[in-house]
């Protein structure tokens, strides 16, 4: 199932994917604010099966995307977690993730414009598998991690890379406003069927420019999510973006950015793809 958030006239709402239509579920269902407050109930199989026999609301071209979830209490973005990109980056192996944190005023959806700063022109793409946390926990072992998963969906880890390397901290350069893509929608685990086989691949007008698979992350989605729930309380709607393959444009000889113009895709086999075009701002 493809669960997704959007605005249709100026109402946010959020519903389910049904080939190019959506079921408005925000509408039918009203107890339920948002999808973050739908997966903090615990009813999202049961809702969603219910939900699903409807008819379609509006076409997807009615609508506008939002990112998947809006307002999480947490964004957890994973870096150095492929042994390429690692490399390319002349970083070396830890024994533990590399975290840090974005803002949700840094994300934007589908089909929205991703804003290169003025201050820089060093707008990077980073394509990347994000996981949508649908059950609370603290301390999860490696084992049961994959339980607390809701679904996985695209995003775009913009990267404004001057200001990501002013210090050793990444923040600054990770949220900018509108940098990060999230969308369009997340896909239920039992659709993805075997999370390694997910495949990344990022397009920068329509040239191939990065390409891997999940089964290649060095920390694994459940270790990321034990490791995350060790110092902080996971809670549902929380976000952990899982980190990129070798390929960024920085690293590229010469060095590649986004620039205003640029259509950057990034598409997660079987998932879809997330679209987003570069403006100044």
């Amino acid at each position: 199932m493809r669960w997704m958030s959007f605005e249709r006239q100026g109402t946010v709402s959020f519903g389910i994917v049904s080939e190019d239509a959506v079921i408005d579920v925000g509408a039918h269902y009203s107890q339920y604010k948002s999808l973050k407050a739908l997966l903090a109930s615990g009813e999202l199989d049961s809702l969603g099966a219910e939900a699903a026999t409807r008819a379609s609301d509006y076409a997807l071209s009615e609508i506008t995307y939002l990112p998947v979830i809006l307002h999480p209490d947490k964004i957890l973005c994973a870096g150095l977690n492929y042994k390429a990109h690692m490399e390319e980056t002349g970083n070396e192996d830890t024994s533990a993730p590399t975290l840090f944190t974005r803002f949700a005023s840094s994300q934007v959806g589908h089909e929205q414009a991703m804003i290169k700063p003025r201050e820089s022109d060093n707008l990077d793409f980073e394509g990347e598998i994000a996981l949508i946390i649908g059950k609370a926990g603290r301390r999860i072992s490696p084992d049961a991690a994959l339980s607390h998963v809701a679904g996985y969906s695209c995003y775009n880890d913009g990267s404004v890379r001057d200001f990501q390397r002013h210090t050793s901290q990444f923040t600054p350069g990770k949220n900018f406003v509108r940098t990060g893509g999230f969308g369009p929608w997340m896909m239920t685990p039992d659709e993805i069927g075997d999370l390694d086989n997910m495949e990344i691949t990022t397009r920068l007008n329509g040239e191939v420019m990065q390409n891997s698979r999940a089964a290649y992350l060095i920390f694994s989605f459940a270790e990321l999510i034990s490791y995350s729930s060790t110092f902080t309380e996971l809670v549902p709607g929380d976000v952990i973006v899982t980190g990129t393959p070798a390929g960024v444009g920085a690293a590229r000889n010469p060095p590649v950015f986004m620039l205003p113009g640029d259509q950057v895709d990034i598409e997660v086999s079987p998932i879809g793809t997330l679209s987003n075009t570069i403006i100044e701002g």
